[in-house]
């Protein structure tokens, strides 16, 4: 049985990148997701460049590669691929974050609103470094 908050099967991870301005860049990503049938949101035009994916864990790392050999600058795994952990108030996983595909959105308030639709808010949140680890001192 699995673990509350833990989806499984469903992988995900976190890119940050200076920025995301390519558009031939942008159209291979897009087509990685559709290949990779992955859930892809991209924070697009001005800095910080953002990469979220979510989908099988082969899918998943596949188009995390895909975006290395891209090359681009200042490119951070910020959050490996692993296990999604969802929140505790999941109630539909396996309907509502099987949709694949690409996706942008120009500010990372709508971002930060899509993390939350998808209920991994406070992983995005500390894998981007916005809260502190709990060890610090």
């Amino acid at each position: 049985m699995p673990l509350p908050g833990i989806s499984v099967g469903r992988w995900n991870a976190l890119i940050r990148t200076h920025h995301i301005t390519s558009r031939k860049k942008v159209a291979k990503l897009r087509q990685a997701a559709a290949t990779e049938d992955v859930y892809a949101l991209l924070h697009s035009g001005r800095p910080p460049g953002i990469m979220y994916v979510e989908g099988t864990q082969a899918g998943v790392e596949s188009w995390v590669a895909t975006v290395q050999r891209l090359r681009y600058k200042d490119f951070q795994l910020a959050s490996r691929p692993s296990v999604v952990e969802r929140g505790a108030n999941v109630v539909d996983e396996d309907g509502n974050h099987r949709q694949p595909g690409l996706f942008e959105v120009s500010a990372v308030k709508d971002f930060a609103a899509d993390m939350e639709k998808r209920q991994v808010y406070a992983w995005w949140r500390k894998a981007m470094g916005f809260t502190g680890s709990e060890d610090r001192l």
